[in-house]
């Protein structure tokens, strides 16, 4: 995916393109990225769950079933914190869009 995170630019220009950034596109961009971030942290917590699940009721492979609830458990924290990356961006995005919308000047 081409996307492009143009924060630190002036012209709110895209990299590749004179074109200027939409900011509105950008705002749903970090939206659904953020909604990703959110499912991976659920299913990650749930697989972690039914892991620890696995470890009780199987004590043969209880190593085994804790390594992995361990990994899956670091995994929904990166994703949940992905997840929160993702919505400061996207209010970033919405800011920048609201900014534009005001730098119009009405002279009548």
């Amino acid at each position: 995916m081409a996307y492009h995170h143009h924060h630190d630019r002036h012209h709110h220009l895209n990299k590749d393109e004179e074109k200027p950034v939409d900011h509105k596109k950008e705002e749903k961009h970090h939206k659904h990225r953020e909604h990703l971030g959110r499912l991976g942290a659920v299913a990650a917590g749930a697989y972690a769950l039914h892991e620890k699940h696995k470890a009780k009721k199987d004590p043969e492979h209880a190593h085994k079933h804790k390594i992995k609830e361990e990994i899956a458990a670091a995994v929904a924290v990166g994703a949940g914190g992905y997840a929160f990356h993702e919505h400061h961006k996207k209010k970033e995005a919405k800011k920048e869009k609201k900014a534009q919308g005001k730098k119009h000047h009405h002279l009548f």
